[in-house]
């Protein structure tokens, strides 16, 4: 049975897969366009043109129709392969400054069924070179031709000539026997011979002159080569456009063959089906309508989301955790400690990875969106701290009546002072006459405090620069300022702290600790850690595979971990 969800491919899908995959694409399409590059190298684009020949008979009355069985007066094959002869191609190659092989590459010699016409074709980078090779070639062909024929008749008659002189020879010792007969049988011999050798010069004489009378003129040419009548070859950029839309094609088909084999989660819905565990929130990718403060928003809400879930069962480490590399836990970790320290928490996040820089920068970051305000410590009462969105914040100078333990609205004063960091806010208890007296009606401290001090002046009696009141006795009572002293490695978010350290340095109790967890597919901690607190997943959209998460899910299972959820990024490529 398949390990993968069946699910229905919408065009959607369709669409977006080659879109994630871009990179596949790109590829096909940068080898189709190199092979066409190539293509063009080996065989570049060549214009065609095109000359017609009408082979003639040779024959000794021009003027005589032929009749049936014409086309078979002369043999084109022959004529074919007089036309493509080394003689011919040598003559086009010569006049035209070129090699042999490449007029013989280029040089296209067609025969028609049942004609006596030779189609002459010549391809070449140019128009104007093609007609004027083809129209040359032509020429050249009919050339041959009839120097061949001229060079027949020519022996021919030559050899007419050469019996015509043997039989006038003849004929003249004939007559000089007649003349020198002393008989007259020797005479009538003689006679007989000359008359023969007479009859035989006369015949040979006419075929003389029927050979000379041939016309040897081996044809025309019908059509010949124009630049109107001839084809230039499909430009250069047709072939590269043609290379890269079939080489961008093939991507397409390929991207789709790498899906069907690396399947990546696409949707919330998916994720779900295949994590088996609650959605805690979705972070878009940042686009055209999603822009970084949007981004920033969906971060900020997961946080909360998740430090919800905290805020009923604490169970530390919370571990943030991931497949492999390739979602990066360090982003949603740094907003997780934002979320819990601006809802009052104290977090410590651990990372054993090498991560600690790119922690404090995204804290940094997500630090600076949280709504500033004075920290105010928890009272000595136990009673809560101040939340933030609640009371108004006391203005930097001033100070705000808060009741103690004894009730009184006098008893404690909180202040904080001007131009001070928030760490600096400090509680004022009751200033009693003398320590030992019991908790009665005070005198309210006045707001103001004393210039460089940090201490409020006590309303009536006298003002020392220390801020101390001297008793009715005459014995100064110094009051007593608590104040909250932050780690040196803390930073304050809202109303907590966060620090970043090593996890193996995390403490045990008193801080949330949050855990930079290492891909879990090369390194076990993580699960190992899940097991005494609780696990988050981070999924990233078109990157994280499902056999991935499906084997994260079944490791934190089978090892006893209790994943709180799954928070779906969209920073992923595909």
């Amino acid at each position: 049975m398949s390990d993968q969800p069946a699910r229905t491919v919408t065009l959607t899908d369709l669409l977006r897969i080659p879109s994630l995959r871009w990179m596949t694409v790109v590829a096909g399409a940068a080898t189709g366009l190199l092979l066409a590059i190539g293509y063009l190298v080996v065989a570049p684009p060549a214009a065609s043109a095109t000359a017609v020949v009408a082979v003639r008979p040779v024959v000794t009355d021009a003027f005589t129709y032929p009749g049936a069985g014409a086309d078979r007066s002369v043999n084109m094959n022959v004529e074919s392969g007089i036309a493509a002869s080394t003689e011919v191609l040598s003559r086009i190659a010569e006049a035209r400054s070129s090699d042999v092989v490449e007029v013989r590459r280029a040089l296209e010699i067609e025969v028609p069924t049942g004609g006596q016409i030779l189609r002459f074709t010549y391809s070449t980078g140019t128009v104007d070179d093609a007609v004027d090779t083809v129209n040359l070639a032509a020429a050249t062909y009919l050339q041959v031709r009839q120097e061949m024929y001229e060079r027949q008749r020519t022996d021919m008659l030559a050899s007419y000539d050469e019996s015509i002189v043997k039989v006038a020879e003849q004929q003249d010792a004939a007559q000089s026997r007649v003349a020198n007969a002393n008989s007259t049988p020797a005479a009538d011999a003689a006679l007989a011979e000359f008359g023969s050798l007479s009859n035989q010069l006369t015949e040979l004489n006419a075929a003389r002159t029927e050979i000379a009378a041939i016309d040897v003129t081996p044809g025309w040419i019908t059509q010949s080569a124009q630049q109107q009548l001839s084809t230039d070859g499909p430009p250069g950029i047709l072939y590269l456009a043609a290379g890269l839309l079939v080489g961008a094609v093939l991507g397409v088909l390929l991207t789709y063959l790498r899906e069907s084999v690396d399947r990546r989660i696409r949707s919330e819905a998916e994720a779900s089906e295949v994590a088996g565990l609650p959605l805690l929130g979705t972070v878009r990718r940042r686009g055209l309508r999603v822009d970084a403060r949007t981004v920033d928003a969906d971060v900020r809400y997961v946080g909360m989301a998740i430090a919800e879930q905290l805020r009923q069962a604490v169970r530390t480490p919370v571990v943030v955790i991931s497949s492999r590399n390739r979602e990066d836990t360090t982003p949603m970790t740094a907003s997780l400690a934002v979320a819990l320290a601006a809802d009052g928490r104290d977090v410590y996040i651990g990372d054993d990875s090498h991560r600690v820089t790119a922690l404090r920068d995204a804290l940094l970051a997500d630090r600076r969106r949280v709504p500033s305000g004075p920290f105010v410590p928890a009272q000595p009462g136990g009673g809560a701290p101040t939340p933030p969105g609640g009371a108004a914040p006391t203005p930097p100078g001033a100070a705000e009546q808060r009741s103690g333990d004894s009730g009184d609205p006098e008893s404690t004063l909180i202040f904080s002072l001007p131009n001070a960091d928030q760490d600096r806010t400090v509680i004022l208890p009751r200033v009693t006459d003398n320590a030992d007296a019991p908790a009665g009606p005070a005198r309210r401290p006045s707001p103001r405090p004393t210039p460089g001090t940090g201490q409020s002046q006590p309303s009536g009696g006298d003002r020392s620069a220390t801020g101390d009141r001297p008793a009715g006795d005459g014995g100064p009572v110094v009051a007593t300022i608590p104040v909250r002293t932050l780690p040196a490695d803390a930073l304050t978010v809202g109303a907590g702290m966060v620090r970043i350290g090593l996890y193996a340095q995390a403490p045990r109790d008193g801080e949330i600790v949050l855990f930079n967890a290492p891909p879990a597919e090369s390194d076990e901690r993580g699960v190992r850690e899940a097991r005494a607190g609780t696990a988050i997943v981070v999924v990233e959209r078109d990157r994280t595979r499902l056999a991935d998460l499906r084997r994260l899910t079944d490791r934190l299972r089978a090892a006893g971990a209790e994943p709180l959820g799954f928070v779906l990024t969209g920073s992923g490529r595909g």
